[in-house]
């Protein structure tokens, strides 16, 4: 008689499955949001420095306390905001009992909140519309990191600015001072070129790199030679000499870029060798 086997059953647990009309399909649960940054876990507990924009330090400025929205993406819609001293929240749906209600007073342009004072650290520093538009909160790290960018920058600057020839020179000076640029020598012009680069570093590097600039400049030393000049309304350039038409200024474009950028064409290209050879006689 043959022996009858048997075996042991093992039993797997199974993913969680939904199923469908044709198939079944594992089932995994998307994070919401806020699960996914969980603000709360990562909140940390410290005193924290708020401050106005622009530098501003006026002896007092209040900003709203009530009457604020925040758009909840979990929930898909505005949650309404108040600053009440007596509640564990900011979000009026959430409150209990009585609102006292609390200013937000900015004193000499800062606002100091001790660490114990959660509610308003994350009202000011998370869900306030006025966050980064009004006000900044301190951070010295993120600060640093933009010093540092700024210096950089200048650096960049103030290099570029040494190893400009004085032609080039003349032609970033005269966006910065006009017509002014033909009295200076050529010391005052590069002193005058650094302090620019210097102060202000990153319109310097767009000039610097404004294949434009150069005829601009040309066009303006024209104009001042007497050799091309401008009409009244400032449409068009005309020869000094004869107050023949040279070229017609498109509408809504500033004469001297309009200029520079004809001086490229053909025609342009003929004009500028004649102003060329005349600035040379």
């Amino acid at each position: 008689m043959a022996k009858k086997q048997t075996t042991n059953k093992v039993e797997v647990e199974q993913p969680e499955v939904k199923a469908t009309s044709e198939t079944q399909e594992v089932f995994v649960k998307e994070p919401t949001t806020r699960e996914r940054l969980k603000p709360a876990d990562e909140w940390e507990i410290k005193d924290r420095m708020y401050y106005l924009k622009g530098g501003k330090t006026p002896l007092s400025r209040s900003i709203k306390a009530a009457g604020i929205y925040y758009f909840d993406e979990e929930k898909g819609y505005e949650r309404e905001l108040k600053y009440c001293q007596n509640q564990k929240t900011s979000f009026v749906d959430e409150m209990k009992g009585d609102q006292r209600l609390e200013h937000i007073i900015f004193r000499g342009g800062n606002l100091f909140v001790p660490k114990q004072q959660t509610v308003l650290q994350k009202l000011l520093s998370i869900y306030h519309p006025g966050k980064d538009n009004l006000y900044e909160e301190y951070k010295p790290a993120a600060l640093a990191a933009e010093e540092i960018d700024i210096l950089n920058i200048q650096v960049d600057a103030l290099i570029a600015a040494r190893n400009v020839d004085i032609d080039m020179a003349e032609a970033i000076m005269r966006v910065e001072k006009g017509s002014a640029v033909s009295d200076l020598s050529s010391k005052e012009l590069k002193r005058d070129l650094l302090v620019f680069a210097r102060n202000n570093p990153k319109l310097f590097l767009e000039l610097a790199d404004d294949e434009n600039v150069m005829l601009r400049n040309f066009g303006i030393k024209a104009v001042e030679a007497g050799i091309l000049r401008l009409s009244s309304d400032q449409r068009d350039f005309l020869w000094g000499s004869n107050g023949r038409k040279v070229m017609v200024v498109p509408f809504d474009e500033h004469p001297y870029t309009a200029l520079a950028h004809w001086f490229k064409t053909d025609e342009g290209m003929e004009i500028y060798s004649n102003i060329e050879k005349r600035f040379n006689s």
